[in-house]
């Protein structure tokens, strides 16, 4: 005789099914909450990231002396920072006034993080 007050065959299979469809919601919900992006400048289609923010001063501040401490300034940003292509999503791990501490979760350098200033982050 069958026993009337157990659950449906399958009824298990089904919760655990439930259970692991709402943990792949809630995970891309989480990752969609990231909502930042960088943003190239005008003229450009990468953004730096360099590996943090004392490295950013350092190269920032060659830049903006010009001649030939300006030139190897450019050259330092493109030895030391990675060049992430233009919209590509970041989570923001902290920021201050001068930019934000980043890992990039989307394109070829996903898992990266790094420094991006503030005017090329959204």
């Amino acid at each position: 005789m069958a026993d009337t007050t157990s659950a449906p065959r399958g009824t298990g299979v089904r919760i655990w099914v439930l259970i692991a469809c709402a943990f792949v919601i809630g995970a891309a919900l989480a990752l969609s909450g990231c909502g930042h992006k960088v943003i190239a400048t005008a003229g450009e289609r990468t953004v730096p990231l360099y590996p943090d923010e004392q490295t950013w001063r350092k190269v920032a501040q060659m830049k903006q002396q010009g001649g030939v401490a300006g030139m190897f300034g450019g050259l330092g940003q493109n030895l030391v920072a990675k060049q992430l292509d233009d919209q590509t999503q970041v989570k923001v791990l902290s920021s201050d006034t001068d930019g934000a501490t980043i890992v990039v979760i989307q394109g070829p350098f996903n898992g990266a993080s790094g420094f991006v200033p503030k005017e090329n982050l959204n």
